[in-house]
């Protein structure tokens, strides 16, 4: 098999993509529009399918949406460096949600263009001999993003000028927003249906769509919807409409649809299985692994394939540019040229490396992550497998030869460690005013070490770990730094096949009757026991060949409830963009994350302190973006009712 490139087109704007493949290359001229007539041909249908994998990476890397899934969550906050894209997402004070500043609006902008791309082929592919097989690839498209939009804005339109799901080639500014049970029983269950029917066990090219990908999202739709319609904390919903299903089913019936998709999809996995270490899942050199049933791709091979530069980021879409709001500054750690004065120099340059990367401070997670949802950092390797923590000199890549002191004036060398965030709090406390001795970002000393420390409650929003599962990776630094102002050029990873057991175990707690081997705790801890097995100590740098599978099922409750469904599932996908979603979904929010904890925004700083946060049950829903409704000729009296309440 050799690497193929495909060029593809969204909505009106040209977009490239490249996937690993064994077919021809697919070489469409650009178009602005699509004229009725270019779904009518094979050319134009494999040109649109190709777009379907182009858009997502217009949502997912792109880093202010990425921003509206995690901050606000018990996951994140805003950093130092944050403005109001991120502080207005926290709902703690430091900014205000509304149409013009809500980052969902990413979301919004790009799914709708690629939804009528979907229509199109939907309506014209079978005139023109395609298979029902790639049509399936645009209905999963078109469900994914209908799916996306209704658990972030409720019901939204399906009919965008045509009629519902209907291919529309006129601008269209009038809009009529659906009921959520019309979005999931007309658009999203069908397609999904038929998707999981006609797509193959394995895709038409790597990192194509597939029969598992599809099962795993008709499982979380049947989930979500289960949810909706129990309601159990009396969340709003809009357009107003009564929590009751047109098909006459009950949320316990979707819940055993869930749980019975999720485990046919466990029992019948094509190509994909779990990897072997949660290490693993997330190496770079490992990109797409088995366990990864969705991404949006990206290369350094080509700026071309890629859709952006391979020297510097733009700071926006098409970039990968998500792990850069989760990077603190940490090139101003300060190290010593002399071994008897302190003479500061830069040991830890700016690297396009997976621990290091291009600092932006944005988002920072909080106190609770460290100290909480990794409680256990001996047994599980998901914290170790998830952050930075150990920040290690590499100015010898700058060429730096002159000899380097540390703490106590101790030598080190290219590798060492300079600075340590530690897994818990020491027994000792940190000596956090030395004066001889001094790193530039306030961390502290500790008796007998040459690194400077900092411990988890003195996690500040201007410094804190990195976030080392979606760090950058390239094969072309030639020994050097490398391209670190670049956006990654790892493909950004949206579903797991590790998923299918979250969400049957969650359908589970929700009363589905479950299989034999198959119970809520049984599903976990496939999941638990995988996070015990060790095969490298990510930040100690060094091979370690350990199983704690036993003592991390030990560890699990008799009983599961969905609080331990959720922190399983963060601690499994922290920072993946996951969160949000998960707590609204639950309608857990305002319980797990209306407040957190964290030290503040200067370098010294390390006094936890707590922060509120006021989220409304009309937050559940983000708001429909200002520029949708600037855009709709409509009267202000039926702009404000298209408008989500608590928004208007």
């Amino acid at each position: 098999m050799k690497r193929k490139y495909i060029k593809g087109y969204l909505g009106t704007a040209l977009m490239a993509l490249f996937l690993m493949a064994c077919s021809d290359i697919l070489d469409e001229q650009p178009r602005s529009i699509y004229e009725p007539g270019f779904f009518k041909t094979e050319k134009g249908v494999y040109g649109g399918l190709t777009s379907m994998y182009a858009h997502l990476r217009y949502i997912y890397g792109q880093a202010y949406y990425y921003n509206a899934c995690q901050t606000g969550t018990d996951e994140a906050t805003y950093a130092q460096s944050a403005d109001a894209n991120f502080k207005d997402m926290d709902l703690s004070g430091a900014g205000s949600l509304t149409p013009t500043s809500s980052r969902a609006d990413v979301l919004w902008g790009t799914a709708f263009s690629n939804i009528n791309t979907a229509s199109g082929i939907i309506e014209n592919a079978a005139n023109v001999g395609i298979s029902d097989a790639l049509i399936a690839e645009a209905r999963f498209f078109r469900a994914f993003d209908y799916f996306q939009l209704v658990q972030t804005f409720g019901g939204v339109p399906l009919d965008l000028g045509a009629g519902e799901l209907k291919f529309n080639t006129t601008p269209s500014r009038v809009s009529v927003r659906n009921t959520v049970p019309e979005v999931y029983t007309k658009a999203i269950f069908p397609d999904l249906l038929k998707a999981v029917n006609d797509l193959p066990e394995t895709g038409r090219v790597t990192g194509g769509v597939t029969q598992t990908v599809a099962r795993l999202y008709l499982a979380k739709a049947y989930l979500t919807y289960g949810w909706w319609l129990e309601n159990p904390n009396n969340i709003p919903t809009y357009p107003e409409c009564e929590r009751t299903d047109p098909d006459g089913h009950n949320a316990q019936w979707y819940f055993q649809q869930a749980y019975d998709v999720a485990t046919t999809g466990i029992e019948n996995p094509g190509p994909f299985k779990l990897q072997d270490t949660y290490y693993d899942v997330n190496l770079a050199q490992n990109d797409r692994n088995s366990e990864i049933l969705l991404y949006a791709d990206h290369t350094e091979s080509s700026e071309y394939y890629n859709g952006s530069s391979l020297t510097y980021g733009s700071g926006g879409a098409p970039d990968n540019f998500a792990v850069w709001m989760m990077t603190w500054n940490y090139t101003n750690i300060r190290s010593s040229s002399s071994n008897t004065e302190w003479k500061a120099m830069s040991s830890v340059q700016r690297e396009a490396e997976q621990h290091l990367g291009r600092p932006w401070t944005r988002m920072c997670p909080t106190i609770g992550v460290i100290q909480n949802t990794f409680a256990d950092k001996t047994n599980d390797s998901r914290y170790d497998g998830t952050f930075t923590t150990v920040y290690r000199g590499n100015w010898d890549k700058a060429q730096i030869t002159y000899p380097v002191y540390n703490v106590n004036f101790t030598q080190v060398y290219p590798g060492d460690a300079i600075l340590t965030f530690l897994n818990d709090e020491p027994a000792t406390a940190i000596d956090y005013s030395n004066s001889t001795y001094k790193s530039n970002i306030g961390a502290g000393i500790l008796p007998g070490r040459s690194d400077f420390v900092i411990s988890p409650k003195g996690i500040s929003r201007i410094v804190y770990p990195g976030l080392w599962k979606l760090g950058v990776y390239r094969t072309d630094n030639a020994g050097g730094l490398g391209q670190p102002n670049a956006a990654s050029t790892r493909p950004f990873n949206i579903a797991k096949f590790s998923e299918l057991y979250f969400v049957a175990a969650e359908a589970a707690v929700k009363g589905a009757t479950t299989k034999s081997g198959k119970t809520a705790k049984d599903l976990i801890n496939v999941i638990r026991a995988r996070a015990g097995k060790w095969r490298f100590d990510n930040n100690g740098n060094t091979a370690k060949v350990q199983d704690n599978s036993a003592a991390m099922i030990a560890a699990t409750p008799a009983t599961i409830d969905i609080n331990y469904i959720l922190a399983e599932r963060s601690r499994e996908y922290y920072g993946e963009g996951y969160r949000w979603f998960d707590l609204v979904r639950t309608q857990k929010w305002d319980e797990i994350a209306g407040s957190y904890q964290i030290c503040g925004s200067s370098y010294g700083d390390h006094t936890p302190a707590t922060f509120t946060r006021t989220i409304e049950k009309y937050h559940y829903l983000r708001p429909i973006p200002q520029g949708q409704l600037d855009g709709m000729e409509m009267t202000d009296e039926e702009k404000a009712a298209y408008q989500n309440p608590g928004y208007k």
